[in-house]
């Protein structure tokens, strides 16, 4: 079916970073979204370029947008002590989120008001709030800036609030979400739109922070040609978990689910085998396969699909987590049957026993694993179900041609 998008117009889009390599859920929507809508409008794509990147990501960006604008910008590497004392600072002289002070940047502010000069453009979208500061200094009129949140973000900080054990951690998580969520309020509250990922979180924009702009959201697409193309080889009672492991939602659930439900599995699976797919993992990260040598951590991989093709089951045990898991639908494009917590599972389309196994307590959710790691028969169907599912109603297109209306609407005279 084809899909009918808006006349031609001029966008800025603006991001934290290039999206180059795409080895986060964040960067890889994006990606899927700006070549499909690339193709229909002319994208000016705007990020910081972070010293040490490299230079392949500005010749990757052509395939997504029609020009771009790097920003340089230096991040502090975490763990180090101008990470510790940029957390300080933040701490005691800002009332801002430490993930929005970090971005600020008087370049990115006055090549973003330098741009809208030369070129005033019909819409500019603001991908994610960590670029909103920049957008807002640099002068661009609120009315043609559109808000894609791909998570409610201030959520996440509430749950990693709720689920931290050590006091001072959770003290500084609770001062974290508390900023997060007034900042995001307000922000998203300046801006002529704002568009989920997740019916779910459009609700909660709307009720929670009482926001009249929401325009709607747009749902979770997948490439399902790309990842059916190696299919579903499994090993033998083989746990997949596949997640950028330098964002903190990932590590806390995989160090849980390795402290509490793997140990239940192995008792009733003892040649069970856990891989853990992911850029960056951190030291406790990689210390899980040094303790156990059933688990292989595979650190930053160019393609993924070698990886989880092998699998019986992918697991998502994530206690932390907003917006939507495209994990979930690669999984189910390739015909691996996944357990998921109901937050790993927020916001997607799935239901628990068909296409999907769902459940949150330990002893469930190895149940629910050793379910499938047992009988190949039951994993192959639930597999085919989420498969059928993917393959049938979640094209990126789609979603593309439903993003490119909302934006459209937002800013046409009525």
């Amino acid at each position: 079916m084809s899909t009918q998008m808006s006349p031609r117009k001029r966008i800025l889009w603006i991001k934290a970073d290039p999206l180059y390599p795409l080895d986060s859920g964040g960067k890889i929507r994006t990606f899927q979204m700006l070549k499909e809508w690339h193709a229909w409008h002319h994208i000016t794509y705007l990020a910081l370029f972070p010293n040490g990147m490299p230079e392949a990501a500005k010749a990757h960006a052509s395939t997504y947008s029609s020009a771009q604008s790097w920003i340089p910008w230096r991040d502090q590497p975490k763990r180090s002590l101008s990470f510790y004392i940029g957390l300080l600072k933040n701490l005691l002289l800002s009332r801002s989120p430490y993930v929005i002070d970090k971005y600020r940047s008087t370049l990115a502010t006055n090549q973003i008001a330098k741009l809208e000069r030369e070129h005033d453009y019909d819409i500019v979208v603001a991908d994610f709030l960590s670029m909103t500061p920049n957008i807002l200094a640099s002068g661009v009129e609120p009315a043609k800036i559109i808000v894609f949140q791909h998570n409610v973000e201030s959520q996440i900080w509430k749950r990693h609030f709720e689920s931290a054990k050590n006091i001072l951690l959770k003290a500084y998580m609770y001062i974290q979400w508390r900023r997060y969520h007034r900042f995001e309020r307000q922000t998203c509250a300046d801006f002529r739109g704002v568009i989920a990922v997740s019916e779910d979180d459009a609700i909660r924009f709307r009720g929670e922070f009482g926001l009249s702009n929401v325009l709607g959201h747009v749902p979770t697409g997948v490439d399902v040609d790309f990842f059916s193309e190696l299919g579903y080889g499994p090993e033998t009672r083989h746990i997949v978990f596949l997640g950028s492991m330098d964002w903190m939602p990932n590590i806390d659930g995989i160090l849980e689910f390795v402290r509490t439900t793997y140990p239940r599995i192995r008792s009733q699976c003892a040649d069970v085998k856990l891989t853990i797919i992911g850029r960056n993992p951190t030291p406790a990260v990689r210390a899980l396969q040094d303790s156990d040598p059933s688990i292989h951590v595979t650190g930053t991989v160019d393609d993924v699909r070698p990886y989880m093709s092998r699998a019986t089951v992918s697991v998502v045990p994530l206690r932390v987590g907003g917006g939507t898991r495209i994990k979930i639908f690669e999984a189910m494009a390739m015909g691996i049957p996944v357990v998921s917590s109901t937050i790993g599972a927020e916001g997607l389309p799935v239901e628990d026993g068909l296409n999907i196994f769902v459940a949150d307590d330990p002893e469930t959710f190895a149940q629910r694993v050793v379910a499938l790691l047992q009988d190949p028969s039951k994993a192959r169907s639930m597999g085919s179900a989420g498969k059928l599912m993917v393959s049938e109603s979640f094209s990126w297109r789609s979603a593309v041609g439903q993003f490119d209306q909302m934006c459209a609407n937002a800013v046409t005279p009525s």
